[in-house]
């Protein structure tokens, strides 16, 4: 069954401009109408030129409120959240072994491999990717595309921000990624083997301007407690009211992820139209079609 609506149909309140085609007066109506002089000085109803003026604005305004017509308008409240994971790419996510059943993959395969498990799964979440080593930046912004997603993944690798460790940088970077979603609920994911050793923002002052944005930060640490700064990553987890994490191994690491899937989700309102047509040029088109005529008729 085919609908029609317009879009912005509150723009028909224009149409109350028509009266003071009529009505308003001359002082009042040049501000709105410049080329007064279009008009006639007969104040009748069925004036020629005022009816030409007033149905040319009337049409325009047609144009403006986007009449459309479409098959169906699915609107939905989704179930989830704005989630980014701040991935350590630096040179010490190379080391191998991480993985008993496949030792040979270094620890950032590995956790690509879970990673990419674990968001095949999510329907509903707005996921985003942040990678950090020297210098950090997003390689995959904030979508529902979770195919997408997968396949970005790819592409990352170790080194490919540098060899150093820049978690403050990486929290900086995911807080900017997660302002442009629209969840209530934003959740940052770090993952980190490392010491912060680098970058131009302190982990301090990146959660700082993380919190201001009411994000959480869950992090974890990957490796032996002793390869990692659990003192940071704890301080970090409780500023933002989440949790700290420790994965010695893939299978721990699986296993926090089926924690974090507990997080509590939030609505996000969408909504899309199926095989939708615009018709808005067509009182476009007539409305330039009627100033013309009143052009001619004045020897414009």
């Amino acid at each position: 069954m085919t609908n029609f609506e317009f879009q912005h149909p509150f723009l028909f309140l224009l149409l109350l401009l028509i009266i003071c085609i009529y009505r308003c007066p001359a002082s009042f109506k040049k501000i709105i109408f410049p080329h007064t002089h279009l008009f006639t000085h007969h104040t009748s109803w069925f004036n020629k030129e005022r009816m030409l003026y007033a149905l040319t604005l009337a049409v325009l305004i047609t144009a403006m409120a986007s009449p459309i017509s479409y098959d169906q308008k699915v609107t939905q409240e989704r179930k989830g959240r704005d989630l980014v994971f701040v991935l350590d790419a630096s040179g010490s996510m190379a080391e191998s072994g991480y993985d008993a059943e496949q030792r040979q993959k270094n620890k950032f395969q590995i956790i690509k491999e879970i990673l990419r498990d674990f968001i095949t799964q999510r329907y509903d979440d707005n996921v985003g990717v942040t990678v950090f080593g020297t210098f950090a930046f997003s390689s995959v912004p904030l979508t529902y595309d979770m195919k997408a997603v997968a396949f970005l993944l790819d592409y990352l690798d170790v080194g490919i921000a540098g060899e150093n460790t820049a978690i403050g940088d990486g929290i900086t970077e995911g807080t900017m990624l997660l302002k442009k979603g629209d969840a209530k609920n934003k959740v940052m994911l770090l993952m980190t083997d490392g010491q912060h050793n680098s970058g131009a923002v302190s982990p301090e002052e990146a959660v700082q301007e993380a919190l201001a944005a009411n994000i959480k930060i869950y992090t974890i640490g990957i490796g032996k407690a002793g390869e990692y700064d659990k003192t940071l990553l704890s301080r970090i987890a409780k500023d933002s009211n989440a949790k700290m994490f420790g994965a010695e191994n893939a299978g721990e690491l699986s296993a926090v992820y089926s924690e974090l899937d507990r997080l509590e989700p939030s609505k996000i309102h969408s909504e899309h139209y199926l095989n939708r047509q615009l018709y808005y040029f067509y009182p476009l088109i007539l409305a330039l079609l009627l100033l013309l005529y009143l052009l001619k008729e004045r020897k414009f």
